[in-house]
């Protein structure tokens, strides 16, 4: 089922989506998760019970607007986006890391599907795309065990962990800075409930800026898989109901590329992954 945050006549509401049409099933998409395990059947069957209101109607947000926490990310998770990124800094390629590396994006940093994304300037130019899948946890949880980590899954909707580059880079080898600048963590189209997923790590995802492929790959790819990186999150560190995980990116970001490319102010990205949809966005200029 396809689970939507949308803001129709001045309200918003959280609805089910079926085809073209959206059938409200709940007030608030973290209550819903909250709720329980029968959360996604209660809402199913709130949806077969009405009509609906037409897509072309409402307004999509980010499935989870405002999350109450920083959402948590990965980075270097795709074997070629980690060997690419170390080839343009002229470093040898070592071997793959036995832990991920994990930061955070501030709940500013949400925006939703066709929103627009600030450009930088005056603090840098330097604006990069990054597909990712993204895990929302539905059963608050800790010290997770890989066999079980699933289990505490909600559902997955696009990422696209837009990044400041320089600014990334100069902060003592810190990504937070770089990563947290107001509205570059679109999320969307809407949430895809982990009973249609049952495997993440079988999917396509791609980025298209401009309508040009730029990034291609599946998320079998990943280094570390889904249930990996939840046991390490959840080591001694409670996830809640509502909390996000971004996966990782793989190759094709635009700072590795030669010449190097980064994104202007009218450019339209759009994150695919198999199963979910398309996350839209354009940059726009600076506020």
């Amino acid at each position: 089922m396809r689970l939507a945050t949308y803001e129709h006549q001045g309200r918003t509401r959280v609805g089910a989506v079926n085809e073209d049409r959206i059938v409200e099933v709940a007030r608030d998409m973290i209550e819903l998760i909250a709720s329980g395990s029968s959360a996604p059947e209660k809402a199913r069957e709130a949806a077969g019970a009405a009509e609906g209101t037409p897509l072309t109607e409402v307004r999509l947000l980010a499935p989870i607007p405002r999350p109450r926490r920083d959402v948590f990310c990965v980075g270097w998770n795709y074997s070629e986006h980690f060997r690419e990124g170390q080839l343009v800094h002229g470093k040898e390629v070592p071997d793959l890391p036995e832990w991920p590396a994990l930061f955070s994006k501030g709940p500013n940093t949400v925006v939703g599907p066709e929103a627009g994304v600030s450009f930088p300037s005056p603090h840098s130019e330097q604006l990069d795309w990054e597909c990712e899948l993204a895990v929302i946890i539905g059963r608050e949880c800790r010290d997770v065990r890989e066999e079980d980590a699933l289990a505490h899954v909600f559902g997955y909707t696009c990422a696209n962990d837009v990044s400041v580059r320089d600014v990334q880079r100069r902060h003592g080898g810190q990504w937070f800075k770089g990563k947290n600048f107001d509205t570059h963590l679109p999320l969307g189209p809407w949430i895809v409930t982990a009973d249609e997923i049952p495997n993440p790590h079988a999917l396509r995802i791609s980025t298209r800026v401009n309508g040009v492929t730029k990034q291609e790959s599946r998320t079998e790819r990943m280094v570390f898989t889904v249930p990996r990186i939840l046991r390490d999150l959840s080591a001694g560190m409670t996830l809640v109901p509502g909390d996000i995980v971004i996966t990782g990116t793989p190759e094709g970001v635009g700072f590795a590329r030669k010449p190097p490319e980064y994104l202007k102010v009218g450019d339209v990205m759009e994150v695919e992954i198999e199963k979910i949809g398309v996350l839209r966005n354009t940059v726009v200029a600076g506020r």
